[in-house]
């Protein structure tokens, strides 16, 4: 076991609102940190875990606007400053023509910023991947409760197998 591990228990749940509900009600005893794996995403998990909104859409919305006005002044720049043309009688600085560049910078930062802030709000990449039990993948769902001080092995098995856990074992990570 390494050195911060934190052993956890795990219930295996075959119905989707059962490990909702047993989300719910370990989150009322004061459970904290915990996860749940899922074959596919549910709606309300979020809810369940009491997981605060993720801050990589601020990352996006920032980076993106960042992005497009950097495109804009570059091409304000360029067509006013640095190498002023006029054509067709047209001001140097015609904010129409730079709309698509604009939009396409924005979009290009913006994609860009949210693939690397996922990478460190996910904490990828890791060098081992943690398989707790293969039928996530497939048509069961886990809830996993970790065993902080204070956090009773015998009372958090107990609690797991009266919200309908089917199985309830205890995993050293």
């Amino acid at each position: 076991m390494s050195r911060n591990a934190i052993p956890v228990m795990i219930g295996v749940f075959s119905d989707p609102d059962d490990v909702l509900h047993a989300a719910e009600e370990a989150r009322k005893h004061g459970w904290r940190d915990m996860d749940m794996i899922t074959p596919y995403p549910l709606h309300g998990s979020e809810k369940a875990l009491g997981l605060k909104m993720s801050w990589v859409p601020w990352v996006t919305l920032i980076t993106g606007l960042g992005g497009a006005l950097g495109g804009l002044a570059l091409q304000g720049w360029t067509s006013a400053v640095d190498w002023p043309i006029n054509v067709g009688g047209k001001s140097y600085f015609s904010w129409p023509a730079f709309i698509p560049i604009t939009f396409e910078s924005g979009i290009l930062i913006g994609g860009i910023s949210t693939f690397i802030a996922m990478l460190v709000a996910s904490n990828l990449p890791k060098k081992k991947p943690r398989i707790f039990d293969v039928r996530f993948t497939d048509d069961k769902f886990g809830l996993i409760i970790p065993l902080h001080e204070g956090a009773k092995e015998g009372e958090i098995t107990q609690f797991l197998r009266g919200v309908g856990a089917e199985e309830v074992r205890r995993v050293d990570t």
